[in-house]
């Protein structure tokens, strides 16, 4: 069982990973949703979102810009990243989840990681 998280602002992904509203977080079993809920994250320091994240037994977190510095504090909690992810609807993120469609923009990986 995965649970995924998609950082959202006015319906879609949100541009920068701290800044969202709220996560749409999805309960995923093989090929289909099992459940969704909406969680606010904790506000102030995004370094404290691993540890949030990781309390809320999520697995994957699904992003488009994120800094590089709180990478390794998810990777330290065995939480997955997919960065640079095209900005769109959650639903529409985590179909392509399923199906193994997720593509990172090689340019705003480049960013990140400069």
């Amino acid at each position: 069982m995965k649970r995924v998280a998609v950082p959202v602002v006015k319906g879609y992904l949100s541009e920068y990973f701290g800044q969202c509203n709220h996560y749409e977080i999805y309960e995923i079993d093989g090929e289909s949703v099992k459940s969704e809920e909406i969680e606010i994250p904790p506000k102030g320091d995004i370094t404290k979102l691993p540890e949030w994240a990781a309390s809320e037994g999520i697995t994957d977190i699904i992003a488009y810009k994120i800094d590089k510095c709180i990478i390794t504090l998810f990777t330290s909690f065995r939480i997955n990243l997919f960065v640079g992810i095209p900005i769109n609807s959650p639903r529409n993120l985590i179909e392509d989840y399923i199906n193994g469609n997720l593509k990172s923009d090689e340019k705003i990986i480049s960013e990140i990681m400069a």
